[in-house]
């Protein structure tokens, strides 16, 4: 199949489109503004509805009516755009409404700036919004596997009736990349009986709504959703490990970064220094079992997170290893980019440090 040269914004976009999506609600916000200003265009091709918002809280608000009425929607942001949608997020969760989030992370905090960053991984993966509630969080490092996950983002969201993310950074949105467009059109299931469509059909009047007054059925609804999260970890985790068998030091990064440190695992290699990447491609639910077996390898010295912020994903690694090797960090942030050169030494001085300590 012939390969097309897409930039990442865009390719998401469209990948958007072949999943099913007629519905898109944003608001403009550097770096993912190609997003809304394809789907303004193409939306309408598609028989489906665009409409710029008047702030991402009305965004997120709209994609919340649209996924009532059955409609596979979405919308998209970028790091303070998205702090905004973090009310509208824990509505879609207490309402079990399927949908697509996109984040374009950027820089911060506050404005901070236009530059890619990592540094909404927290806010993504630990309780979006308020109450005990998760969605499922997908992180592409490239642009094939962006819009490739796209689809699946529109097939998870609605199999397990949440809102699932898209954790992308400025880096996935500005570059460009030939791809190939997979023979997959996405669907929306042919009928969503507990979508709000009036009395047509089965003549019930469905009610979609977050609210439980009673404390006994909210704690009940919210055990439901706890055991969904278990199906969801137990069906949905996924990852990536590339030569990770044997190696002298894992290490651990996600999105853009990965790529990043497998430039530098490839530096070392050339030293003799056998270097594994780890990059979970759900950063939630996260493939703590699989890095907890590959760091008990007697070969592993060392496990190093890679990421653009101070060490968030830093968290679960240390939950996944559980003391079983040391764990180091190297990151950027702000807005600043690692590159191989550095990450390579900072594997160089974990394993002298090691070795030191015996």
């Amino acid at each position: 199949m012939q390969k097309e040269l897409w930039k990442g914004n865009e390719a998401i976009a469209e990948a958007a489109v072949r999943a099913g999506c007629r519905a898109y609600f944003g608001y403009p916000i550097t770096p993912q503004n190609e997003i809304p200003e394809y789907m303004s265009h193409r939306m309408p091709e598609a028989g489906g509805a665009f409409v710029q918002a008047e702030s991402e809280i009305a965004a997120i608000n709209m994609v919340y009516g649209a996924a009532a009425a059955g409609v596979r929607a979405m919308t998209s942001s970028s790091s303070p755009g998205i702090s905004l949608k973090q009310e509208g997020i824990s509505y879609l969760i207490g309402a079990q409404l399927p949908a697509v989030i996109v984040n374009m992370m950027r820089g911060g905090p506050g404005l901070g700036t236009i530059q890619p960053g990592q540094a909404d991984y927290i806010q993504a993966t630990r309780s979006p919004g308020h109450g005990d509630g998760h969605m499922i969080v997908l992180a592409p490092s490239s642009i094939q596997e962006a819009a490739d996950l796209m689809a699946d983002a529109f097939d998870l969201a609605d199999r397990y009736r949440t809102p699932v993310m898209v954790l992308a950074d400025g880096m996935i949105g500005q570059m460009m990349e030939p791809i190939e467009w997979k023979q997959r059109e996405g669907k929306p299931p042919a009928e969503k009986p507990w979508a709000v469509t009036g009395r047509e059909g089965d003549g019930k009047t469905h009610v979609i709504t977050s609210l439980r007054l009673k404390s006994d059925s909210n704690e009940a609804f919210v055990l439901s959703l706890a055991e969904k999260y278990r199906q969801i970890e137990a069906a949905e985790t996924r990852f990536e490990e590339v030569n990770c068998q044997g190696a002298d030091v894992l290490i651990a990064a996600f999105g853009t970064t990965a790529r990043i440190a497998l430039s530098a695992a490839r530096k070392l290699e050339k030293e003799g220094v056998k270097a594994g990447l780890f990059r979970p491609v759900t950063v939630w639910p996260y493939p703590y079992g699989a890095l907890r077996r590959l760091a008990e390898q007697e070969s592993v010295k060392a496990v190093l997170t890679v990421e653009m912020n101070l060490g968030q994903m830093l968290y679960d690694v240390r939950l996944a290893v559980m003391d079983r090797k040391p764990v180091y960090f190297y990151g950027r942030t702000g807005g600043m980019v690692p590159e191989p050169a550095h990450i390579a030494d900072r594997v160089r001085e974990i394993l002298a440090e090691v070795k030191k300590n015996g």
